[in-house]
C-alpha cells in the first residue's frame, strides 16, 4: 500500500467519527426545536382556552408538567387568609425605578370537600408584606378563583431555601407550605389567578410568565459549521501530507 495512503487512514477515521458526531449533535437540536415548538404550541393553546373545572382530586397524584400545567381553571371555595405564604419575587416596569420588589401571597383556598388548592393571589410590594395594611383585600365568604394552573416547581441549585418559621419562600411548593400549616388533602399544583381587580389595589394578579428559549435552530447550525469546518481542516490538512510525503 502506498505510504502516503497508509498514513492518512487513521487520522480519516477519526474525522469521520468526530464528524458523525457533530452531525448527530445538529440533527439532535433539529429534534428539540420541533419537541420545544409543539410545547409552546400546546401552552399558546391552553392559555387561550376558555377556564375549565379543576382537576379531580382522584387525578392529582398522576398530574404532571406536560398533562396539566398552563391549564385554564375555575375554583371556588373560601380563602385561609390567616394562612398566606409570602413568595420572595419583584415585577418590572417601563422606565427607571419600575421594578418593585416584594412578594407573591400564595393563598390556600378551601373547597367545599375540604380539599385545598394554593392560589397566587398576585404580587404586592415589600410594605404591604403584612395583611393588615391590605385589609380590604381579605376577601370573606366564598369566591370564585379563575387562572392558570401551574405545577409545583423545583428551586435550581442556587435558590435559597424556603423558610416556614420566617414565611420566608423561595419556590412555589404547594405540599411544603400545606405542610407548614398543617393542611390537609393539598393539590400539587398552584393557581395564578388572574388580572382580576382586587378592592385597595393589591395583590395585583396576572403574572403568569410563558417563556420558553428556542435556540435551539442556532445550536444545530452551530454543531453542522464544525462538522464542514472539521472537514475542512482534513482536507487541508491531507492534501499537505500527501504533498509532502514521497510514494
Amino acid at each position: 500500500m502506498d505510504r502516503r495512503i497508509a498514513s492518512l487512514i487513521a487520522p480519516a477515521l477519526a474525522t469521520l467519527v468526530a464528524f458523525a458526531i457533530l452531525v448527530g449533535l445538529g440533527a439532535w437540536q433539529i429534534e428539540r426545536m420541533g419537541a420545544k415548538h409543539r410545547l409552546i404550541a400546546r401552552v399558546e393553546a391552553r392559555m387561550a382556552a376558555p377556564p375549565g373545572p379543576l382537576p379531580p382530586e382522584a387525578t392529582w397524584p398522576t398530574l404532571s408538567p406536560k398533562t396539566a400545567d398552563y391549564e385554564r381553571v375555575r375554583a371556588v371555595g373560601r380563602f385561609l387568609h390567616d394562612k398566606e405564604a409570602h413568595l420572595n419575587g419583584f415585577i418590572s416596569g417601563k422606565g427607571p425605578g419600575a421594578t418593585l420588589m416584594g412578594f407573591f401571597v400564595l393563598t390556600p383556598l378551601q373547597l367545599a370537600d375540604g380539599a385545598v388548592v394554593i392560589v397566587n393571589r398576585g404580587f404586592v410590594p415589600t410594605e404591604l408584606g403584612d395583611p393588615a395594611k391590605r385589609s380590604q383585600s381579605q376577601l370573606p365568604g366564598e369566591v370564585t378563583v379563575t387562572g392558570v394552573l401551574r405545577m409545583a416547581e423545583k428551586p435550581g441549585m442556587f435558590v435559597p431555601a424556603n423558610d416556614p418559621a420566617k414565611n420566608s419562600w423561595f419556590s412555589r411548593d404547594p405540599a411544603a407550605i400545606g405542610k407548614a400549616y398543617g393542611l390537609q388533602r393539598v393539590a400539587p399544583f398552584v393557581i395564578d389567578a388572574d388580572d382580576a381587580p382586587m378592592p385597595g389595589g393589591w395583590p395585583k394578579g396576572g403574572n403568569t410568565i410563558v417563556s420558553f428559549p428556542d435556540n435551539h435552530l442556532q445550536y444545530a447550525f452551530t454543531w453542522f459549521a464544525l462538522a464542514l469546518a472539521l472537514l475542512g481542516v482534513f482536507g487541508f490538512w491531507a492534501r499537505q501530507q500527501w504533498k509532502g510525503r514521497p510514494a
